[in-house]
């Protein structure tokens, strides 16, 4: 993340990056220390607990990298991919495409149990037909639950990236359902592996993404990922609101919002983030863009 935040000419006069440590209270020290010389906005940190203290701790703007969306508050805003931003993204494009009937599956967990409140509230609101989720910490049995009430659905969301992941993929192939997944699986390298073939996930667009994640990867000797985008975004944030004058809530939240190399996004007043993303699909050793969502 440092070296994102470096890239693009670095962070330049009245920028200052500063390690926020691995804990809570190491956290607050660097920010309140930061707040102390002069610091009108903090972008980070990236842990929830982390955010969570610091956010009680100064009285400043706070632009958190975390993707928890319960952080969002009156002077904290939520930069990371959150759950919803990645529903948001590929249903819209399974909607499109006449896929109107999708089921969500899970692991246990926080981020499950968000991508699944966030999968059902966005499809409801597309018109989509919204099957129950299921929670499961194997692949085994899940054609028959997803078959209970009927027929497959025509598409089954698999969100989270985790262990889980292939093994829900291979039972749902040659099933004829549609492989739906969320940004996480951007981490993920599915060149090569049949059961996600044709698989739709939300990304950032890679019109946007591709060329800073070939710079950062000559510099830093291999793939950032989504977060080194983040970091950068949250540089060329500060920078675009400082150079304005507008290091605050009311700069951070101007109605046209912002483009970064993640995708074009827009603060709101509740501290949450609308984001527009990619759908790429699964090919041969390649991805295709199919779609994009904007802001």
């Amino acid at each position: 993340m440092r070296t994102a935040a470096t890239l693009g000419g670095g962070p330049g006069i009245g920028i200052e990056i500063i390690d926020s440590g691995s804990t809570a209270e190491s956290a607050v020290a660097a920010a309140t220390a930061a707040v102390a010389a002069g610091a009108e906005m903090l972008v980070g940190p990236v842990f929830s607990a982390q955010t969570e203290a610091v956010s009680q701790a100064v009285r400043v703007p706070i632009v958190s990298l975390s993707n928890n969306a319960s952080l969002a508050g009156r002077r904290t805003f939520v930069f990371g991919v959150t759950p919803a931003q990645s529903a948001q993204a590929i249903l819209s494009i399974a909607a499109q495409r006449g896929l109107g009937d999708v089921a969500t599956v899970v692991p246990p967990g926080t981020f499950g149990a968000q991508s699944a409140a966030a999968a059902e509230r966005v499809g409801t609101a597309l018109g989509l037909r919204v099957r129950p989720t299921l929670v499961r910490s194997s692949a085994e049995g899940l054609v028959a639950a997803l078959q209970a009430s009927g027929p497959l659905p025509k598409a089954v969301y698999l969100p989270a990236a985790d262990a889980t992941l292939a093994g829900f993929a291979e039972a749902l192939r040659g099933q004829g359902v549609q492989l739906l997944g969320s940004t996480q699986w951007s981490s993920l390298d599915l060149s090569g592996r049949p059961a996600f073939r044709d698989a739709w996930f939300a990304a950032p667009d890679p019109l946007r993404f591709a060329a800073f994640d070939e710079t950062y990867s000559q510099v830093a000797g291999s793939p950032g990922g989504i977060i080194t985008g983040l970091a950068f975004d949250g540089v060329e944030l500060l920078r675009i609101l400082g150079q304005a004058g507008q290091l605050s809530v009311r700069g951070l939240t101007r109605d046209n919002g912002f483009t970064g190399v993640v995708g074009p996004y827009r603060f709101l007043r509740s501290g949450l983030c609308e984001r527009g993303l990619g759908v790429l699909k699964v090919g041969a050793g390649e991805f295709s863009l199919i779609g994009s969502t904007s802001v």
